[in-house]
């Protein structure tokens, strides 16, 4: 039962704590309708306190339908909200349709969750969606961090995320809301194969479970969760390295200086301090690219877009090549190495 493997899934990653207040990032879509249904199923249990947030896009032209349908579940559960739109293709005039798309609903997220004092951020991503994200970035190229996938538990700028549907098949989700008689809002736009997920989704993994292995939703899912614990114990084997150093977890040293010129008549805003190479030697290549995403993390507050060929530069900058070279990153991110440190800038 899809109650049952929630709260399994509640206990394992403790999720929820008694007397939890919970954000719930609804879209209307069945994934969030069905994790918002079965939290007020636990509210009781839990003692929790909900709150509904939606955010309108503004992407199609019918968006503003799921905003009321989401304004009308809200009102029959008697759960407060907060809906909002945004009009993401002008900003996108700027960047990423998909990434400004996910920043600002990130953002509203984030204000919503301080605004009414949240303690956790709960989305509805589901087993399904852990597979395709997984394998897109085989796909797309990507090391131990990205194949961990979707983390049921992430904090993020202070905020925590919980995901209490990622071990729920698709398929399962919708029988269950089939089952009560619920009819969320159905995005066309999720058949169409333009987008590379839409892709991945409706083409390249009914092949596979066909033709390969009809349970590589699982096997991918399963995947996901060993190299998340891997990749959690190398990070706290940084931290570890780190204190023994005497430094802070990304092994860094202040320096004074606040920017320099470069010989390409450009001017790099220096990153508040820098790894020193002789400390950064004595790692291990495992440690050493967590700390590399640490630092990338520290000044545009993510890794995305970051590549495994990306990390595959710092290394040749760390190991051959001269003093003064520098490599360019997406987003204006820049690694110069000096003669007793590395730094990492970003452009003014």
């Amino acid at each position: 039962m899809i109650l049952e493997q929630i709260k399994k899934a509640i206990r394992r990653h403790n999720l929820i704590a008694k007397g939890d207040k919970v954000l719930i990032g609804v879209s209307g879509g069945p994934d969030s309708v069905a994790l918002l249904y079965l939290l007020n199923k636990l509210k009781k249990e839990f003692k929790l306190t909900l709150h509904i947030a939606h955010l309108d896009h503004m992407l199609r032209k019918d968006s503003y339908r799921d905003a009321e349908f989401v304004k009308r579940l809200a009102e029959r559960l008697k759960i407060p909200s907060t809906i909002t739109q945004v009009n993401v293709k002008e900003l996108a005039k700027k960047g990423s349709l998909e990434e400004i798309a996910r920043n600002a609903r990130l953002a509203f997220l984030f204000k919503i969750a301080k605004d009414v004092n949240a303690d956790k951020i709960a989305l509805g991503h589901n087993l399904d969606d852990q597979a395709e994200t997984v394998l897109m970035r085989i796909i797309r190229g990507t090391g131990l961090y990205g194949l961990s996938g979707i983390l049921p538990k992430r904090n993020i700028a202070g905020y925590e995320i919980i995901r209490p549907l990622l071990e729920v098949k698709r398929k399962d989700i919708e029988a269950f809301l089939k089952r009560k008689g619920i009819k969320p809002c159905i995005d066309m736009s999720n058949l169409e194969n333009i987008y590379f997920r839409n892709r991945i989704r409706n083409k390249l993994l009914p092949l596979l479970e066909k033709e390969y292995n009809k349970n590589i939703k699982e096997v991918l899912a399963n995947m996901a969760e060993s190299l998340g614990y891997d990749y959690d114990y190398l990070a706290k084997a940084s931290n570890r390295a780190g204190r023994q150093m005497r430094t802070k977890i990304n092994l860094w040293y202040g320096i004074s200086k606040t920017e320099i010129p470069t010989t390409e008549n450009r001017t790099l805003r220096l990153s508040p301090k820098a790894i020193f190479l002789k400390k950064l030697s004595k790692l291990h290549p495992a440690l050493q690219k967590i700390i590399f995403r640490y630092a990338i993390a520290s000044l545009k507050g993510n890794t995305r877009r970051i590549t495994f060929q990306h990390i595959k530069e710092i290394e040749d900058l760390l190991l051959n090549r001269p003093i003064n070279s520098i490599v360019d990153l997406p987003q204006g991110v820049s690694v110069i190495k000096k003669k007793n440190y590395l730094s990492f800038y970003r452009k003014i």
